[in-house]
């Protein structure tokens, strides 16, 4: 009969044990130096190792020749625990057997010395699941067992388990197993069972394990069951994944405000029969990237992903604001809350799409901040909050050129402020109001393009962005560098359009009087110094 991977290649000594080396190192010392206790308790999420490692300790503590504290696997107390013959080990599930009446069975049969081994040993997985009696029960028991006792609980809710429990057991942490530890296991049993795995592959079974062992090799086994050269396409189709190619073209969608190409991508998955449900998870986990991408300047050390993928994610999140990720991050959470509510698991993957498409149909209250915030951010930069104007037809976007031309334009007019009785002509300038958004991803890329930019406002003239600034070197600057182009990106990141790029000079409303023409003491002083032939210098 096929046994599983994960129960094929569960671990038999403290060494095979993976990515636990503080636990396993611990165990071999006590075993080694004889110095056990009485009770322990193993900690950690699923798949990590505890029950295996409670295995390990009980032939260990029974094995009638121990090497270097680990059982020896060859003695007939070895052979009879890992056949699960061995008397003297009892493994019992608190979740099936969590009542009083069970614990009580456990006590009594405590009190019966060993038959064959030194030792006898329960092993109590999910200890948390024991009703509160079963806990009183056990208590007495666990703080003064009988000597030839040991109790190993197991758990993945440790704050389900009564501090009185917690006092009296050696506490260990199993942790999330690191994804380049999984790969390599991934690596091994495969040379070994005689099939191949792709690196790429390997790290994406590692990367859905969530740091447990055994969650990948069961993975692994749906794996080879199509295909004995696993890449990560195979993964994908084992899994019900999406894939990172989706990912990316719906964040495209997002990008461009194209809400009708997301809505197809979201029917097109379903059709191939893709989980609504874990499609969420999957972009969830995506933007998580861009936002580790976007915040931290070593992503690489968080995220589990090829190199040709990171690089890839990096480059999409250069062109998002941060805002903006974060938005897309509460609006999947909230979709997948819903989702388990027994809403209709497609309507609800529709409605987000269509909420990251257009943004301005989100009311929540963190997409409302995230709006007040860019008003609040125009007002700072001295722009107009006059509603635009429709136009007819919206002018067709124009593919960003290589040298952006920066350009003067003479006869542009100083645009009157708004007022109610009269808005701005459709066909005049108009308030750029997510200028702010493209100086935070200009801070991000290009520190002193933003320095150059900063104080800066901008209006929307057609199909250009005419940039106003009193600093005399904006437009030497967007000569060199290429620094065109890349406002440019950053104006098409925000808006989904591309604009040509002009530069307009500052309005001056109030003009310097002269001196002598004006009215006050010092201009008549003046004005006789300059009637008596007096020299006047004015500095």
């Amino acid at each position: 009969m096929y046994q599983v991977l994960y129960r094929k290649w569960r671990p038999k000594t403290f060494s095979e044990v993976v990515g636990q080396p503080t636990v396993t190192t611990a165990l071999q010392n006590e075993i080694r130096t004889g110095r056990l206790a009485h009770a322990y308790l193993f900690i950690g999420s699923r798949g990590t190792g505890k029950t295996s490692c409670a295995k390990i300790l009980a032939k260990a503590v029974n094995c009638l020749d121990p090497i270097d504290g680990n059982p020896c696997g060859q003695c007939a107390n070895c052979r009879a625990a890992e056949e699960g013959a061995l008397l003297d080990i009892t493994e019992m599930d608190a979740a099936s057997n969590r009542g009083i009446g069970d614990i009580r069975s456990v006590i009594e049969e405590s009190a019966y010395m060993p038959s064959v081994g030194k030792y006898r040993v329960y092993i109590i997985d999910e200890v948390h699941e024991l009703t509160t009696e079963a806990f009183n029960a056990l208590l007495k028991t666990l703080e003064e067992p009988p000597s030839h006792v040991i109790f190993v609980l197991a758990t993945t809710e440790a704050h389900k388990v009564p501090a009185t429990i917690l006092s009296r057991c050696q506490r260990f942490d199993f942790g999330r197993i690191p994804a380049e530890d999984i790969a390599a296991r991934l690596h091994h049993i495969a040379e070994q069972e005689g099939f191949t795995i792709e690196a790429e592959a390997a790290m994406l079974l590692a990367r859905l394990a969530d740091g447990g062992l055994r969650d990948a090799l069961s993975l692994l086994d749906q794996c080879i069951s199509r295909s004995a050269d696993v890449t990560a396409e195979v993964v994908a189709a084992a899994v019900g994944l999406a894939g990172s190619a989706h990912m990316f073209r719906l964040l495209g969608c997002m990008r461009e405000n194209d809400t009708g190409a997301a809505l197809s991508l979201v029917a097109e998955l379903h059709e191939s029969s893709k989980d609504m449900e874990r499609l969420c998870t999957e972009l969830t986990d995506f933007f998580r990237q861009l936002m580790i991408c976007k915040t931290v300047k070593t992503p690489a050390d968080l995220l589990v992903l090829p190199a040709a993928e990171l690089a890839k994610t990096q480059a999409e999140a250069d062109r998002l604001s941060l805002s903006a990720i974060l938005h897309a991050i509460d609006v999947l959470q909230r979709a997948k809350e819903r989702m388990h509510t027994g809403a209709d698991r497609r309507v609800e993957m529709e409605m987000a799409a269509v909420k990251l498409c257009s943004p301005e149909l989100d009311t929540d209250v963190s997409a409302l901040m995230r709006r007040i915030k860019a008003l609040e951010d125009a007002v700072r930069g001295g722009c107009s909050l006059a509603p635009k104007a429709e136009t007819a037809t919206e002018a067709e976007a124009a593919p960003v050129p290589q040298e952006a031309e920066i350009e003067q334009p003479a006869a542009e007019q100083p645009v009157p402020p708004p007022t109610e009785e009269a808005a701005p002509a459709a066909d005049g300038p108009v308030p750029f109001l997510q200028w702010s958004e493209v100086l935070e991803i200009l801070s991000s890329h290009s520190r002193s393009l933003f320095g150059l930019l900063s104080g800066s406002t901008a209006m929307i003239s057609g199909d250009r962005v005419l940039v106003t600034t009193d600093n005399p070197f904006v437009k030497d600057m967007m000569q060199e560098d290429n620094n065109a182009s890349r406002l440019l990106s950053a104006i098409r990141s925000v808006t989904g359009r591309s604009y040509r790029l002009g530069l307009k000079a500052p309005t001056v409303t109030d003009k310097t009087p002269d001196p002598i023409q004006a009215e006050g003491p010092l201009s008549d002083f003046l004005r006789r110094s300059q009637e008596m032939g007096l020299p006047v210098e004015f500095k």
